[in-house]
C-alpha cells in the first residue's frame, strides 16, 4: 500500500489507475481505526478494483469543548491495518492541505433538514463539517463508489443527500455495523471508556433490541418507548441525549403507519458520548 500526503500526488495515482480501467472505491475515515473501518475496505473490494482509504481528523466537525486536541491520531498503526486489509492507497493530508489559506477564505457545505435534528441539534455546526470535508475528499478522489459505517446513521443519510443534491456520480454504499461480541457497536470513543463502563454500554444495544421488538410485535406507542428506554439508560447511569424512533428515508419523527424504521440513540456515559442505531421494516 502507498501513502500520499498531498492532492498532487493522489490524484496523479488515481489518474493512472483510471486510464487502465480500474473502478475506485474510497473509505474515509478519521483514523485510530478498528475492524469496522476494515470491514468497509473489505465490503468495498468486492465494489471496486482499486480501493483508496484516507485518515484525516477534520476539525470542522468538532465543536467547542469537544475531544479534537485528545482525538486519537495512530497512523502507523493504521497504515498496517489497511496495508493487511488490501487497501492500495493511503490519503493522510495536514490540515492546511485539506483547508487552504485563512479561515475567511474557507466554504461550507451545509445538507438542509436531515442533519437538523438529534445530533445536529446537540452538535451545531458537526454535519456542515462533515459535508465539507466529504465534499473535498470525494472532489479530489473521485471515487465510484464510497462506503460509510452505518453506525453513523445520520451522517450517512446526510452524505446520502449531499451526493444526490451536489449531482455526485458517486455511489453511496451503507455498511452494517460491526460490533463487539457483548453487542457494543465499534466505536473509536469506546477507547474512553473503562472496563466498568464498557459493560454498562451494552445496555443501548439491548434497548434497541428490545425496542424494535415490541414495534414489530404491534406496540407503535413510540413516544412511551422512548420515554421508558431513556429511563432505562438513565438508570444504567447514562445521561440520555436522545433515544427517538424515526422514518428511516427522513430522520424525522414515525408515525404510525411508517414502515421503514431506524431508531437512534445518543447517551453519554461519564465524558464519553456514545451514538449507536437500529434500522429495521415493520408490518
Amino acid at each position: 500500500m502507498q501513502t500520499v500526503n498531498s492532492i498532487q500526488e493522489l490524484r496523479a495515482i488515481i489518474k493512472a489507475q483510471r486510464i487502465a480501467g480500474k473502478r475506485i472505491g474510497f473509505v474515509p475515515t478519521m483514523g485510530n481505526l478498528h475492524e469496522g473501518h476494515i470491514t468497509l475496505v473489505r465490503e468495498g473490494q468486492k465494489k471496486a478494483d482499486f480501493m483508496v482509504s484516507s485518515v484525516f481528523v477534520n476539525p470542522t466537525q468538532f465543536g467547542a469543548g469537544e475531544d479534537f486536541d485528545k482525538y486519537p491520531r495512530t497512523l502507523k498503526e493504521d497504515q498496517e491495518k489497511l496495508s493487511a486489509a488490501g487497501c492500495n492507497l493511503l490519503f493522510a493530508p495536514p490540515v492546511d492541505e485539506m483547508y487552504p489559506g485563512d479561515q475567511a477564505s474557507w466554504a461550507t457545505v451545509h445538507v438542509t433538514k436531515v442533519g437538523e435534528r438529534h445530533c445536529g441539534a446537540s452538535r451545531p455546526g458537526h454535519f456542515d463539517g462533515v459535508s465539507t470535508v466529504v465534499t473535498k475528499l470525494f472532489n479530489i478522489v473521485q471515487p465510484d463508489v464510497a462506503l460509510f459505517g452505518k453506525k453513523d446513521f445520520q451522517q450517512l443519510a446526510v452524505i446520502r443527500r449531499m451526493t444526490t443534491a451536489l449531482c455526485f456520480g458517486i455511489e453511496i454504499i451503507g455498511v452494517n455495523t460491526v460490533r463487539e461480541a457483548s453487542g457494543l457497536a465499534m466505536s473509536s470513543r469506546n477507547g474512553y471508556l473503562s472496563a466498568e463502563e464498557k459493560q454498562k454500554a451494552t445496555i443501548i444495544y439491548q434497548m434497541l433490541c428490545r425496542t424494535r421488538d415490541a414495534i414489530r410485535s404491534g406496540d407503535k406507542n413510540f413516544t412511551t418507548l422512548e420515554q421508558s428506554a431513556n429511563a432505562t439508560l438513565a438508570q444504567a447511569g447514562f445521561q440520555p441525549e436522545y433515544f427517538t424512533v424515526c422514518r428511516a428515508d427522513t430522520l424525522e419523527p414515525a408515525g404510525a403507519g411508517d414502515k421503514n424504521l431506524v431508531i437512534l440513540v445518543a447517551a453519554k456515559m461519564g465524558k464519553t458520548r456514545l451514538i449507536d442505531n437500529i434500522d429495521f421494516v415493520t408490518a
